[in-house]
């Protein structure tokens, strides 16, 4: 009978024991920083091609073609008054507006991580919390006017014999 007793005690202890082991290690993965962008938690919103004109000296010298993939929170996401892709294209054009010192022109010259930082930054500033956590560009394009009178040119005549 004592053996009994005494496997029962033992159990019990294993048992609470186990149990107050678990109930540390939720506390403590509760309290962890969240995990890296990379790594989850966040959605991916993919814009379709977004065409902002280039205007210089008044005039409109060609075109900026992008089509952009933003790291966002879901939360934060779903608690947007106004669709998303539409803040996103007008805060677009408002930074290419606002800084007319990047030339698009000059390829070699273009920062691509500033770029990206200035557009992300942009609309944090703007929603007023961090909504968007990267920038991923899946194509930039910079089309001249005479690159697409060019094109038109060509489409007009047809292939070369």
């Amino acid at each position: 009978m004592f053996k009994f007793v005494l496997a029962a005690i033992w159990i019990s202890a294993a048992t609470l024991g186990a149990v107050l082991y678990s109930f540390q290690m939720s506390q403590a993965r509760g309290n962890a920083e969240p995990a890296p962008p990379f790594f989850g938690g966040l959605d991916y919103v993919r814009t379709g091609v977004m065409s902002v004109p280039v205007v210089k000296n008044g005039r409109v010298d060609g075109y900026f073609l992008a089509r952009l993939v933003y790291t966002v929170e879901p939360a934060k996401m779903k608690a947007l008054s106004l669709p998303a892709n539409l803040l996103l294209l007008d805060q677009l054009h408002s930074y290419l507006y606002g800084n007319p010192q990047i030339d698009f022109s000059d390829k070699e010259h273009v920062d691509l991580d500033a770029l990206r930082g200035g557009i992300r930054d942009s609309i944090n500033a703007r929603v007023g919390d961090k909504l968007v956590h990267e920038v991923l560009v899946e194509q930039i394009d910079y089309l001249s006017k005479a690159d697409i009178r060019d094109n038109a040119i060509r489409r007009r005549l047809g292939p070369e014999p």
